[in-house]
């Protein structure tokens, strides 16, 4: 076992000494490798990126919300039959309560009455244009996972009152007020005034998706005194996630109970939860992976090629080399270590410059578009070096072969 460690450092020592020596032949040989890793590690780097730029864009909304809406969370072709349906009564969050208070122990905690429009929101000469206004319920606060930066969420009396207060989201703080607290100050909502009594503290938003950041949430009341939006909305219940199923089931008997359905009619609502949105992104990330492997295994079977090619040159170039350690004893599972060991180094060097400027095209990225969450992992580094090591042991375990079977006298007398 000694002897194997022995030859084993020995052939990395020369395998390094020979990369050293023909420098840009081994650079070129590389390059495969390189764009190979570069592309696999981008790839990675983009799908994990748009996992968290999901996950932060949903943070504040949670991921144990189901959503009784009018109209489903995809595309549908027959969208007159949506249009149709009856409402979303608000009423309805009331006696999905109900049942909670007497049902303890079922998977649904608490359902919330919802609405929501954009409008524009300003406060003197500061103007923000199309911001999602949400009409909701002071119980609002408890679902949410988003953090208030200031101030409180609106109280229950104040809800029930349909007093002008409301809560604005960090962006639309910061360009009202710019240098100032928020907290106290009144900003004009359709021609209203309202008291801002908390903000919300930095979320971040991607690929357009909803975010606190850029919202005022008011009390329902208030909303429908002045937006006349009747009982068009929507409710969101909190469930036990541990039970996800369950609450789905008995949320939509509810529902049905609630609707008056006969078992023979269809839902005339949608439960919709975050995953409908996150399946809706996989063709995105899909496209990606795929592109990403094209080039990868392109660019990968090329450098192999490369790199196969400049092994059996470097074999013919140390043929007598061969022969000569052959008749001084050495053992055939020296050369073919000493050989592949020389392909799995050069393919390894170029692992380590592709993730060097996978790992530089990424922050160039982040400056240039902040809102995309590239998300370079050690997990894609361990990948990149495997990769590389791999495609080492593909490439050169044939010229590495024959070097180990050349007989010692026929590799003496090559010229």
């Amino acid at each position: 076992m000694r002897r194997f460690y022995i030859e084993i450092l020995e052939s990395i020592r020369i395998a390094f000494a020979q990369i050293r020596a023909n420098k840009l032949r081994s650079a070129l040989t590389a390059l495969g490798v390189i764009i190979g890793i570069v592309a696999v590690t981008l790839m990675g780097t983009a799908i994990k990126g748009i996992d968290a730029g999901v996950d932060r864009s949903f943070s504040g909304f949670g991921d144990d919300i189901l959503y009784v809406t009018k109209w489903p969370w995809r595309d549908v072709d027959d969208w007159w039959n949506f249009r149709n349906r009856r409402p979303i009564r608000h009423d309805y969050a009331r006696q999905i309560n109900d049942w909670v208070a007497a049902n303890p122990d079922g998977p649904l905690k608490l359902a919330v009455p919802t609405a929501s429009r954009g409008t524009n929101v300003s406060r003197g000469e500061y103007r923000v244009n199309n911001i999602w206004t949400l009409g909701t319920s002071a119980d609002y606060a408890r679902i949410t996972r988003s953090d208030l930066k200031e101030g409180r969420f609106f109280s229950d009396f104040e809800a029930q009152t349909g007093r002008n207060v409301a809560v604005v989201g960090f962006d639309v703080a910061d360009a009202l007020f710019p240098g100032e607290n928020a907290v106290g100050q009144n900003i004009r909502i359709r021609d209203q005034i309202f008291q801002i009594v908390g903000v919300a503290a930095r979320q971040g938003s991607f690929l357009g998706l909803f975010s606190w950041d850029s919202m005022v949430a008011m009390p329902l009341t208030t909303f429908r005194r002045y937006y006349r939006t009747g009982e068009d909305g929507e409710v969101r219940v909190q469930v036990d996630t541990t039970r996800m199923a369950a609450a789905r089931d008995e949320l939509r008997g509810l529902m049905r109970r609630l609707r008056q359905l006969t078992p023979e009619q269809r839902d005339d609502f949608e439960l919709n939860e975050q995953g409908t949105i996150r399946s809706q992104l996989d063709p995105i990330k899909n496209g990606i992976a795929l592109a990403g492997f094209f080039i990868t295994g392109l660019a990968l079977f090329v450098g192999a090629i490369g790199i196969m090619n400049i092994t059996y040159v470097s074999v013919k170039e140390r043929t007598k080399e061969i022969g000569t350690r052959k008749a001084l004893g050495a053992r055939r599972r020296t050369i073919l270590l000493q050989f592949l060991i020389e392909a799995v180094a050069i393919c390894f060097v170029g692992g380590l410059a592709g993730l060097a400027v996978a790992a530089g095209l990424t922050q160039i990225v982040a400056v240039v578009a902040p809102s995309f969450p590239l998300v370079f992992s050690l997990g894609l580094v361990s990948v990149g070096l495997i990769i590389s090591a791999l495609t080492g042991i593909f490439s050169g375990f044939a010229p590495a072969w024959q070097a180990s079977k050349l007989d010692p006298v026929v590799a003496l007398r090559y010229e």
